[in-house]
């Protein structure tokens, strides 16, 4: 199993996200940094496990006020060997395009930013992008026929559900199975609640490729020994 720390980021400074409310979002506060800077947050979470891929919420570009792709650069030039994952918001063809050729990261284009499935289908086979299915409760969020395309979905995939990003209720375990059944030929990732180790592992069982963590690494629930036995699995 792949496990993928995030950050949230807004206006340089990484917050803390909480169900999706993103007008309640705050500074982040964490053992594992002294600072919510982007670098000091990222380097501790580092610090917990070697991680190869690093996921990214622009808030700032997926509200559509500006972007923090400077941020991005200080991340990539700070730790070179690791992948980011980068959701901006982005839902024209042209724009996706002109990000990519940046060589910030992968991007992650999420479906509540979507008017339709065609930039999606248009770049499933770019291995540099990754599908984000946005869910409240059992509700995509987005254009519905996301959900119906299923072949135009790219290699990865994850099941975002929005109203368990740190409420510490774990994973939502439905939505979960109807996208990986749905999405075969995908691999699927988890984002939203997961509270430990136990959750990976269920997960895991369950036939999900990865998950996105956030808070049970910054509050020590996730602890680098735990994901080394994880990703030894």
């Amino acid at each position: 199993m792949e496990i993928i720390p995030v950050i949230d980021v807004r206006g340089a400074t990484v917050v803390h996200a909480r169900m999706g409310r993103r007008d309640e979002y705050r500074p982040i506060s964490t053992r594992l940094s002294a600072t919510s800077d982007p670098l000091d947050v990222a380097r501790g979470l580092l610090g917990v496990h070697p991680f190869t891929t690093l996921y990214v919420a622009d808030l700032d570009a997926i509200e559509g006020r500006s972007d923090n792709d400077a941020v991005l650069a200080r991340l990539r030039a700070a730790f070179p060997r690791v992948t980011l994952w980068v959701d901006n918001g982005i839902a024209r063809r042209a724009d996706a395009e002109q990000w990519l050729a940046r060589g910030l990261g992968h991007l992650v284009l999420g479906s509540e930013t979507q008017t339709d499935a065609a930039l999606v289908r248009g770049l499933a086979q770019d291995a540099r992008v990754v599908l984000s299915l946005d869910f409240r409760g059992a509700s995509l969020q987005g254009p519905q026929e996301l959900l119906a395309d299923t072949a135009a979905w790219p290699g990865k995939a994850i099941a975002m559900t929005l109203a368990r990003v740190g409420s510490g209720a774990g994973p939502d375990l439905d939505v979960l199975a109807a996208v990986r059944d749905a999405g075969s030929r995908s691999a699927i990732y988890a984002a939203g609640g997961v509270r430990g180790a136990a959750d990976l592992a269920a997960l895991a069982r369950a036939g999900i490729a990865g998950a996105l963590v956030a808070s049970c690494l910054h509050d020590g629930r996730l602890t680098g020994k735990d994901i080394a036995g994880l990703t030894a699995a």
